[in-house]
């Protein structure tokens, strides 16, 4: 063999042997930085873990001594709220609060008898742990639909000698509506509401000209997202008979407030429904 050709194979074998150890050494640095990646996320569950057992239990305000909050599992009573507790998880120096909307509350200090975090509005709040459990708090309550039963309403107009009667029946649902409130405490929880359906229905005499179910979801187009997810069709009105056909009013409203949303329904002489904002 040409000593040439021993000093290209030598040369190979060389650069062959530098790919191979640094193949190794990129793989040996990636395990490792994954293995570091895992312990550190496996050490971060633990102390995720270690809070949320030392914040199970009853705790006081440390200015008035009055309960404030109950913990338990992975649940959280508050003392001013008569309804179902809502579901939390600790993460690092966050305690997240899962309800209809995702609400995070800094932690500043936690230790086995003290938790102190800031409020959705900002204000630091200072517990210490009751030496009891016992206290009488965070009861539940089964939550049903305020109106169990159907509201029905109707109203008769004449149109060119004609009589006409039309029915809304308001139905309570089953369907929960969650509306965001804030609490004594400073802390953001739903309140539950049950939305409505509303039936009507048109009749000349005995004859019945129209009917249909009406929900809030059709409105979709016409009122703002934001307000129609919390919001309830809580009333219709039957408003009269024209040439365009007959006439409809629905409000659709915030639950416990005053705001809300008047729509006029039209349905034409061929049954078709259509659905207008009242200015």
């Amino acid at each position: 063999m040409a000593r040439n050709e021993i000093k290209t194979k030598k040369t190979q074998h060389k650069k062959m042997r530098k790919v191979l150890l640094a193949a190794l050494f990129a793989f040996l640095v990636t395990a490792c930085a994954e293995n570091r990646n895992k312990q550190d996320g496996q050490a971060q569950n633990e102390r995720n873990q270690l809070a949320k057992q030392q914040l199970q239990g009853i705790w006081v305000d440390e200015n008035t001594e009055l309960p404030m909050l109950k913990i338990a599992g992975d649940s959280i009573y508050l003392a001013s709220q008569v309804n179902t507790p809502f579901r939390f998880s600790i993460s690092g120096d966050t305690l997240i609060a899962h309800s209809s909307e995702r609400v995070t509350y800094r932690i500043t200090k936690l230790e086995p008898h003290v938790f102190q975090f800031y409020t959705s509005q900002g204000d630091l709040i200072t517990l210490h742990k009751s030496d009891t459990d016992t206290i009488p708090f965070g009861y539940q309550t089964v939550i049903e639909p305020v109106q169990k039963e159907v509201i029905e309403k109707d109203s008769v107009f004449f149109y060119q000698g004609n009589r006409y009667r039309g029915y809304a029946y308001i139905n309570p649902s089953s369907k929960k509506v969650y509306h965001p409130v804030v609490t004594e405490e400073g802390m953001i929880v739903d309140n539950v509401y049950f939305d409505n359906i509303i039936h009507i229905c048109v009749f000349q005499g005995k004859q019945r000209l129209y009917a249909k179910d009406i929900n809030k979801e059709m409105f979709e187009n016409i009122i703002p997202a934001d307000f129609l997810k919390m919001a309830i069709l809580s009333d219709m009105s039957f408003m009269g008979v024209d040439s365009d056909g007959y006439h409809y009013q629905a409000t659709v409203s915030m639950p416990d407030e005053l705001s809300c949303y008047y729509v006029t329904i039209l349905i034409d002489r061929q049954n078709n429904i259509s659905f207008k904002l009242k200015e």
